[in-house]
């Protein structure tokens, strides 16, 4: 996913730094819903101008600081093509297989246990849900009426999570009523 955000965001913003590139990636809090990390941006770009899909443009001295700026290769823009090709035409389907695998065999717990540890789920599910409804303000806020191909990302993510709270919610009444065994 780091390619294709790199890529993407070169071609979509033009020539940027590293650094640049992490800043609009924190913004978009691409770590939660794309799983960038961004110290995985600049082992990207190395590896990407190595391949030949990003070139070092130039390279800008301020103060005691060098700041290289990149940009995609004519490459680099058939890459990124087939790469959301494939992201798009893959399934984006994720079941949570921790929780499944853990529901497989919770008779192994007490009711303590499992109770204290889906209210910790929940706690960071509810956490994850309103840092993306403040994501999506900020966003509203720094450019108006939020594009609708990006709405509909914020609408599946809320949706994921009140699913997902749903479904530990219901877990919780029958682990409350005993019928976990």
């Amino acid at each position: 996913m780091t390619r294709t955000m790199v890529l993407g965001l070169l071609k979509s913003a033009g020539p940027m730094s590293g650094y640049e590139i992490q800043q609009m990636m924190q913004s978009a809090q691409t770590d939660m819903w794309a799983y960038v990390k961004p110290a995985s941006i600049y082992h990207a770009l190395k590896k990407l101008q190595e391949e030949g899909k990003v070139v070092l443009e130039k390279v800008e001295q301020t103060g005691l600081r060098t700041k290289s700026i990149f940009n995609i290769t004519e490459d680099g823009e058939r890459e990124l093509n087939e790469l959301l090709v494939d992201s798009l035409s893959s399934s984006s389907v994720v079941f949570p297989a921790p929780l499944y695998t853990a529901l497989t065999f919770l008779e192994n717990l007490t009711e303590d246990e499992i109770i204290t540890a889906l209210e910790k789920q929940k706690l960071e599910i509810t956490n994850i849900y309103e840092s993306m409804k403040l994501g999506y303000e900020q966003k509203q806020a720094n450019i108006g009426k939020v594009p609708e191909k990006i709405d509909l990302i914020f609408q599946n993510m809320y949706k994921q999570c009140e699913l997902q709270l749903e479904h530990i919610n219901g877990i919780l009444e029958i682990v409350r009523e005993g019928e976990y065994k």
